[in-house]
């Protein structure tokens, strides 16, 4: 009896744990994007023209001022406007290093889209510890050169939160490349491991091995 008890509550939990965290999430994402309204004037607030608070409007300001600030850049006159800010800023001897750092960085996930490139195993943090990484490019210059080895930039998240992790410059014949994709990768650091993607060999699906107890 209470082992069957256990068995529903755990698929009760496994229903409604993930539909409750995707809901606060995307609670906090639009109570965020509704804080925008507050660069609006007193007079024109939403809240105070309608007599009511619709959720989301702050996402849909957020979408006009941004589409609205790209057509004003990819003109000449709005390239000159960025480039004086953005030389204003480099005269702030802190800001400049986290400016120049966060525009590198956001330019690598929005116009090449191939940030990462491949899921690969590489020995970290020791021999014979595996640890799930990202190539991310390939050392060039004066690194290979200095090395004497052909050289890759992988990027090894921490989990749970794979915003944050390492880098690492690996001889590519310590890397081992992965079939699987980086949604899958993604997945299983984000899941500590409960997540393992299927292995498909030859168009065969592979089956996992069983869990250690």
């Amino acid at each position: 009896m209470m082992a069957a008890l256990r068995r529903y509550l755990v698929a009760g939990l496994l229903v409604w744990v993930p539909v409750g965290v995707t809901m606060l999430i995307v609670a906090f994402l639009v109570d965020l994007m509704d804080r925008t309204l507050l660069l609006l004037p007193d007079s024109l607030q939403p809240e105070k023209l309608l007599g009511f608070r619709i959720p989301g409007l702050g996402m849909v300001l957020t979408a006009i001022i941004v589409l609205v600030t790209g057509v004003i850049v990819t003109n000449l006159f709005g390239m000159q406007l960025v480039n004086i800010g953005e030389r204003l800023l480099q005269r702030i001897p802190l800001v400049r290093s986290i400016y120049a750092s966060v525009k590198q960085v956001t330019q690598s996930l929005f116009s090449s889209g191939k940030s990462f490139r491949k899921v690969v195993l590489v020995e970290y943090p020791r021999k014979g510890m595996w640890s799930l990484a990202f190539q991310t490019g390939a050392g060039a210059g004066e690194i290979s050169s200095k090395t004497g080895k052909s050289i890759s930039n992988v990027f090894i998240p921490t989990t749970p939160n794979p915003t944050s992790g390492f880098f690492l410059m690996v001889p590519h014949e310590d890397v081992i490349e992965l079939d699987m994709s980086i949604d899958d990768g993604l997945k299983m650091l984000l899941s500590v491991g409960v997540v393992i993607p299927d292995h498909k060999k030859n168009g065969v699906v592979e089956q996992q091995a069983p869990r250690l107890s």
